[in-house]
Formats: structure tokens, C-alpha cells, sequence
């Protein structure tokens, strides 16, 4: 037969064997089908030329078609999507989870701070605190919404609260009574209370403590919200059609040949994934300083910027309110006198009169119990200390996926974008925007323009938590002490020493943001009064700020 003849044959042969053994599409179609990339009957029977293919072009027959081809990078970018947010699912589970705790633990914090305060005043003035139970509970209500970032006025809530419990201190320990006030007089008691100022500065003092300690707490549930954001933004990002293309090269165009199996060699998948998440790449520097800036701001939180611990002291407050009002009672009763005449008061009724020893018995007095499982500061501390392990999540993001999901583990059967078994030879780039203009692989410009609303509010959020974007105008410690004088023995209430608390101080602001033995008789009982009056002796000082300056100041003692 010759040489020629035996050449002839072989390349018989060689043809006959790739188009019924070496390229076989039945497992790409089982590929295909298992995957759910595509309707099976896209698949070609036998492998054809690729002469209408976009992306995986190839010299050699292939088992893919246009519709295929287009399949495929659509199941490509579902693919990295997928990815994201696997990557993503742990560090927004924490960041979400401990959301949720904070804001239980809040609201259980709030709820005990009510259960003291109702437990003092019952065991301090018997009856009283169960007249008082429901405007104690509708500012601590308040308080709570306050906390966890509702947009109402602390002061309106706080001088309300005091407003709505002075008829009741009037009728039962300034001038009691064997029958309670009437309604018409009751209500001219309460709205005398703010030119009267019973309680001194307390209501004004009550709502800058909760304000002052609720602050830090709002900010940083706020940056938890935003952090729940970016993630969020980050996962669903939309990639462009030279990302999409690269893509379909890398994990689908081996399939057109047969090798369902391979994976893309290590330095051309993090050409590829690189490029495509260049933008999310951006992110870094500043998720980095937003972790930081949670860690600073967290570990601020203490004294009188603890949440928790100005909850649970807030009973002394009030109870110590309700003995100044006591022990003014005489010119209190004078110029209520004034104001709305003689006491009118509802007539007796049998049985009607309940006396304060009744129900002592009924609840155990304790102090507050600070149960240390439950604290905000070591809810606080268990979150940044896992916060810190994704610190870096962003910058590496890309090669973790490369490394963990899609590149050959061992890099000799790996795919080159070309073949299978050689290697990648091509220079590999680094990550974010700039590093891409040299990539051989994905050509990106600039940042997404989403990703670069979500890196401007992660920098907003990085100068609130900073104490950066408000004015160092002084702190709320020296606003609330005045002059720095203190308490002088030379004037007595009559006087004012104690502030004016008349109401005349701005009454709206806006945020988008133990116990002594009782003795029967209230009337002569002073509980803690002189540490109480020591402590609202600047409190003419604080009304004549507005609550305004008093919040740019809370924000302003963040940055210290």
C-alpha cells in the first residue's frame, strides 16, 4: 500500500476517533442537564464547528451552540452571585444576629429599669406607685423607642412623665387628703407643673442622662443596620458584560470541549475574579476603618455613656424628684393655691381610701441586678471580637474564592483559558481599580457606581462613629455642671437653688437619631433630698441650653 497509503489511513482514523471517542457531548449534556443551565435539547448529538460561537471559540469541534453559549453566561454570573453571598452568609449572620440582641437586651434593660423605679416608689410611698404605674410605664416605653434609634423628644416624654405624676405627689404627699383630687383640679395641678417646677430640674436632668447614654448605643446600632447594607449591596453586585464574558471563558468554555471536569488554573482565576470584583475590592480600606471605628466607639461606652448603667440608677432619680416636691410642699401648696384655688376634691367614697402598708409586702425590694450574661458591654465585646476576623473579608475576597471555590486544587490539569495541561503564563494582577488596567483578562475602568454610594456612606458612618463630622464644641459634663459652683449653703429653695425647670427651655428636639423605711405619714418624708438637691444645683444651667446644643455636645464627647 506505500507510505502514502498508511498515512492516509491514520488520518482516517485519527478523524473517525475524534468525532466518536475523544470529544464525547454526552457528558456535557448530563452537565448541561444536571445544572439546570439549559433545556437538554440544546445540546448537540455529536460535536460540530463553532463557527457561530462569541466567546469559546475553539479551532477544534465542540459540543456547544450559540443558545448554549448563552446559557452558559448567564449560569456564570448566577454562579458568582451564589458565591458572594455564601461568602458573605456568616459575617452577615453575625452582624444581623447581634442586632436582634442588642435590641432585646435594650428593651429587657428598659423593662427592669421600670420594674425598680415602680418597686421604689411603692415601697418609698405605698400607694402612689400604683397610681403612678401607667405614666412610669409610657415613658419608659418611650425611653425604650428612644434607645433603639425612634425619632421623638426624650425632654417632651421625660416633662410629661413628670407633668402626669405631680397631681398624684400633690394629692397624696403635699396636701393628702381622705379623697383624691377632682378631675378638673387634678388636671389644672398638671398643667401648672412646668411654671411650678415641683421637681426642680429632674425631668430636664432625667432626659439628658438617657439621651447622653442612648446616643452611642443608636450610632452603633446604626452602623450595624448600614453594615447589614453593604453586604447586601455587595452581594447582589451586578457585573458587566466584559466580566460575564471572562467568566463564561473561564468555568464553561472547557465544557464546549469535553472537560466538564476542569477548573481554571490559579493565576488566570484571579485575573478573572479580581477584575470582576475590582469595585467590591474598594470597599476594603473602608470596612477595614468601619470595623476599627465600631471598636473605638464600643469601648467608649462606659460610665455615663453605659446605656445599662444609667437605666438602672434612673429609680433614684425619680424617687429622689418625688422627695424635693415633698419637701417643698408648703410653697407648693401656696402657689398651686394661687394658681387653681382651693382644693376641690371628689367625695368620699367607702372603701376608697387604700392605705400605703397594704401592699408593702407585695413585691421584695432588690436593687438591680446586673445578670453579666445579659450586659450590653459583654454583648458588645463578644461582637468585635468576632467582627475583627472579617476585617480583611473585602481585600481578600477574590482569592479566597479563587482559592476555596474555583481555581484546580493542583494545578496541573488546570485550564488556561485555551487548554487543559499547560500552564497559566500570563502576568497576574493585584486587586482593586487601579491594578486592573494591566489585567490581560477583564478591562476595568472605574467603580461601580453603587459600590460607590455604599463606600460614601460607609464613610459618613466612619466620622459619626469617630466623633469626625461634629464640632468639638465642649462636653455635656461641663454644660450640665454650669458654672462649676455646685451647691451653695447660702440660699434655700425658696430661693431657686435647685432651677427653675419652668419649661422655659426649647420643648422640641428631634433625633434621626436603697430605700429608707416608710414612715406613715408621706407628708414629712425626705428621702436622699439634699443629695438630690446637690445634684440639680446647675440645673438652671441645663434649660437654658437647647437640647439641640445638648445633642451636638453628646456626639461632640464621642470624640474625646
Amino acid at each position: 500500500m506505500g507510505i502514502r497509503g498508511v498515512l492516509i489511513c491514520a488520518l482516517i482514523a485519527s478523524l473517525t476517533s475524534l468525532s466518536d471517542g475523544s470529544l464525547d457531548c454526552d457528558e456535557v449534556r448530563k452537565v448541561f442537564q444536571l445544572k439546570q443551565i439549559g433545556p437538554v435539547k440544546s445540546v448537540p448529538e455529536k460535536p460540530r464547528t463553532g463557527s457561530d460561537l462569541q466567546v469559546c471559540v475553539s479551532k477544534n469541534l465542540t459540543c456547544c451552540t450559540k443558545k448554549m453559549e448563552e446559557r452558559y453566561q448567564v449560569a456564570a454570573r448566577q454562579d458568582i452571585q451564589n458565591l458572594l453571598q455564601i461568602s458573605s452568609s456568616t459575617l452577615k449572620y453575625l452582624i444581623s444576629r447581634n442586632v436582634a440582641a442588642f435590641q432585646e437586651t435594650v428593651e429587657s434593660l428598659v423593662r427592669q429599669a421600670e420594674n425598680h423605679t415602680h418597686t421604689i416608689l411603692l415601697h418609698t410611698y405605698g400607694d402612689l406607685a400604683n397610681h403612678a404605674a401607667a405614666p412610669v410605664g409610657e415613658f419608659f416605653t418611650d425611653v425604650s423607642l428612644f434607645a433603639l434609634g425612634s425619632e421623638l423628644s426624650l425632654e417632651e416624654a421625660s416633662q410629661g412623665f413628670f407633668e402626669a405624676l405631680f397631681p398624684l405627689v400633690y394629692e397624696r404627699l403635699v396636701e393628702p387628703g381622705l379623697s383624691r383630687l377632682s378631675p378638673a383640679y387634678a388636671e389644672c395641678v398638671r398643667g401648672a407643673c412646668r411654671d411650678l417646677a415641683p421637681f426642680a430640674g429632674a425631668p430636664g436632668r432625667l432626659a439628658a442622662q438617657i439621651s447622653r447614654a442612648s446616643l452611642p448605643g443608636r450610632l452603633f446600632l446604626q452602623a450595624l443596620h448600614l453594615g447589614v447594607e453593604v453586604i447586601n449591596t455587595t452581594d447582589h453586585f451586578q457585573i458587566g458584560r466584559e466580566c460575564r464574558r471572562a467568566l463564561l471563558r473561564m468555568n464553561y468554555c472547557p465544557h464546549c470541549q469535553g472537560l466538564t471536569a476542569s477548573k481554571p488554573c490559579m493565576g488566570y482565576c484571579l485575573n478573572v475574579v479580581r477584575g470582576c470584583l475590582a469595585s467590591l475590592a474598594e470597599v476594603d480600606s473602608h470596612w477595614r476603618e468601619f470595623v476599627r471605628s465600631l471598636e473605638t466607639l464600643s469601648a467608649r461606652m462606659h460610665g455615663g455613656q453605659d446605656l445599662e448603667q444609667v437605666l438602672l440608677e434612673t429609680y433614684g432619680l425619680v424617687r429622689d424628684a418625688v422627695a424635693h416636691a415633698q419637701k417643698n410642699g408648703p410653697r407648693l401648696t401656696a402657689q398651686v393655691h394661687k394658681v387653681c384655688g382651693h382644693p376641690s376634691r371628689q367625695p368620699e367614697q367607702v372603701g376608697s381610701v387604700q392605705h400605703p402598708t397594704s401592699s408593702r409586702d407585695s413585691i421584695p425590694l432588690k436593687g438591680p441586678i446586673r445578670y453579666a450574661e445579659e450586659t450590653l458591654s459583654k454583648l458588645r465585646k463578644e461582637f468585635i471580637n468576632r467582627l475583627r476576623l472579617y476585617r480583611t473579608f473585602y481585600g481578600g475576597l477574590a482569592d479566597q474564592l479563587c482559592v476555596s471555590e474555583l481555581s484546580s486544587a493542583d494545578g496541573l490539569s488546570c485550564w488556561n483559558g485555551a487548554d487543559v495541561g499547560k500552564s497559566y503564563t500570563l502576568r497576574v494582577v493585584g486587586n482593586g481599580i487601579k491594578a486592573q488596567a494591566e489585567n490581560p483578562e477583564v478591562k476595568v475602568k472605574e467603580v461601580d457606581p453603587v459600590i460607590n454610594q455604599v463606600i460614601d456612606k460607609l464613610k459618613h458612618i466612619n466620622q459619626l462613629l469617630q466623633g469626625r463630622s461634629i464640632p468639638k464644641l465642649g462636653t455635656l459634663d461641663q454644660i450640665e455642671t454650669g458654672s462649676g459652683d455646685g451647691y451653695s449653703g447660702d440660699c434655700d429653695d425658696e430661693d431657686g437653688c435647685w432651677g427653675s425647670g419652668n419649661g422655659a427651655t426649647e420643648r422640641r428636639r428631634t433625633v434621626t437619631l436603697l430605700t429608707p423605711e416608710k414612715s406613715n405619714n408621706h407628708r414629712y418624708h425626705h428621702t436622699q433630698t439634699e443629695d438630690f438637691d446637690r445634684l440639680n444645683s446647675g440645673a438652671r444651667v441645663i434649660q437654658t441650653f437647647s437640647p439641640t446644643f445638648l445633642l451636638i455636645c453628646a456626639f461632640a464627647l464621642l470624640s474625646g
